[in-house]
């Protein structure tokens, strides 16, 4: 037998990964991330000389890595730290770089708003464009905004409508199918089914043979935005990404021509018939870059957003029966887009879900001047993280930020609405999600068909722990007792 030369490095990132990523207790978790308070704590900039600006401190952490490799074991909870200790404008080593952090509602909407043309979506770029080159997210400024008002032909009402009459019979086809007992692990169910969705949503059924294929190099272009080793070196996740990154592109090239004959009501054909008001449309390479990027994060986002709730309710078995009761109501019938809003109930728990586990729990930005944000002077040219899963957990805005309580999101409540920038998982500004309407949709039409089909519930002291390498996803893929009605 022969043995791949780059066998070596694979396995030292497996044992790298189960270090990673092995469960330990928490007391124990949070021990080791207060190990990120030894590094010394400097400046990244003077500010101007009678400026009056605060300069930014933070830390380098490991030669080379930075806090890169803290950040995929603790995800949300380093940027909490890291936000108790040092403020609203921080900055860390990461990905052989600086990296300044913006966190909390104030700071954020002053990064995303008011001082939005100060920043670039070149912080995207820098970890993602080899896989993702021109996706909407990674635009910046006027070609953004073009792009957007052309895509947005592609969500209107009349589409989202047609769009969720395909989701159903998607989601009814495989959920009743999955099987049942201890151990069941969902979120590769979730995964195959949200992809399954986006297949016959996005792509009109078209290409569901390879599916298998398709799934990995998504998995393997979303995996590559945290590589360590930023270039396409044999055995490497940044060459699976850019292998992956290719095996999409002629994926959806195979697929362009159909796409383009106008004789089917899906996004791929969507997006082929838009048009801004001027008349101007997407070129092939266009239609090409947006699909690979709206496909990844329909499914990723709906994917995790789903397993997070699921996980919630069997937590929370009280609300499982309070959100089934009410998806009960509706029937055997599939539900329609009417139906989908109507169930409000679900909408406070999947609103609840997405503040405790945001599916982006960054945005990146670069900076393209000089700027002021809270106070503080960050220099040109710096990359940028905005957590704005860090102001989920703001105390001054939410009560016990920890526990899960939907209730905290009805009226008179309303405890999101006491910021602005408070509660923001799909984003904000002129970035904001433009699919968010569609991938709400699509969640509550599965958890819909997973209520009438089944009650679910996890081993006692089971808590589930997040793999931050890309997305959150959970490591052990949440295993469940799944039971038939």
């Amino acid at each position: 037998m022969v043995t791949s030369p780059f066998a070596p490095a694979k396995k030292a990132r497996e044992r790298l990964s189960s270090v990673l990523l092995a469960p330990v207790p928490q007391s124990v978790e949070r021990g080791i991330l207060e190990l990120s308070r030894r590094w010394p704590v400097r400046e990244l900039a003077a500010p101007p000389i009678g400026s009056g600006l605060k300069p930014v401190i933070g830390d380098n952490g490991w030669p080379v890595l930075g806090h890169t490799l803290d950040y995929i074991r603790f995800g949300s909870d380093l940027s909490r730290e890291r936000y108790e200790r040092f403020g609203s404008v921080s900055w860390m080593g990461a990905f052989g770089t600086k990296m300044v952090v913006i966190a909390g509602p104030q700071a954020t909407q002053e990064a995303l708003t008011t001082k939005a043309k100060s920043f670039s979506q070149d912080g995207w770029g820098f970890l993602i464009d080899a896989f993702f080159h021109r996706g909407l997210m990674l635009m910046s400024f006027d070609e953004h905004l073009m792009h957007r008002r052309i895509m947005q032909e592609a969500f209107t009402r009349p589409r989202l409508t047609g769009y969720v009459k395909q989701v159903g019979p998607s989601v009814r086809a495989s959920v009743p199918m999955w099987p049942t007992g201890s151990g069941v692990r969902l979120y590769p169910l979730l995964k195959d089914l949200t992809l399954d969705v986006a297949t016959d949503v996005f792509m009109g059924g078209r290409g569901k043979q390879d599916s298998g294929s398709v799934n990995r190099a998504f998995i393997a272009t979303v995996r590559a935005a945290s590589a360590i080793v930023r270039a396409p070196l044999p055995g490497t996740r940044y060459r699976a990404g850019i292998r992956g990154r290719r095996v999409l592109e002629e994926y959806f090239a195979r697929h362009l021509p159909a796409a383009r004959s106008g004789q089917s009501d899906d996004l791929f054909a969507a997006l082929c018939e838009a048009r801004a008001e001027d008349g101007e449309q997407f070129t092939d390479a266009d239609i090409i870059n947006h699909m690979i990027f709206l496909m990844m994060a329909a499914h990723d986002t709906s994917t995790i957003t789903t397993a997070a709730v699921a996980y919630f309710l069997a937590k929370n078995p009280e609300w499982q029966e309070r959100v089934r009761a009410e998806s009960d109501r509706l029937g055997d019938e599939l539900p329609g887009i009417e139906d989908l809003e109507g169930l409000t109930t679900m909408d406070i728990v999947i609103k609840e879900s997405l503040r405790l586990v945001a599916p982006v729990p960054l945005v990146m930005r670069k900076t393209v001047a000089d700027t002021v944000i809270d106070g503080h002077y960050i220099p040109s040219g710096m990359l940028v993280a905005v957590t704005p899963a860090v102001n989920h957990f703001a105390p001054t805005v939410w009560t016990e930020p920890d526990r899960f309580d939907p209730t905290r999101f009805e009226a008179p409540r309303r405890e999101d609405q006491t910021h602005r920038f408070a509660w923001l998982p799909f984003g904000g500004g002129a970035h904001k999600c433009i699919g968010m309407n569609f991938g709400t949709l699509e969640v509550k039409a599965i958890l819909h068909e997973m209520l009438r089909e089944f009650t679910w519930s996890l081993d006692d002291g089971y808590h589930v722990r997040w793999d931050n390498t890309s997305l959150p996803i959970p490591v052990d893929g949440l295993p469940i007792t799944l039971r038939r009605r």
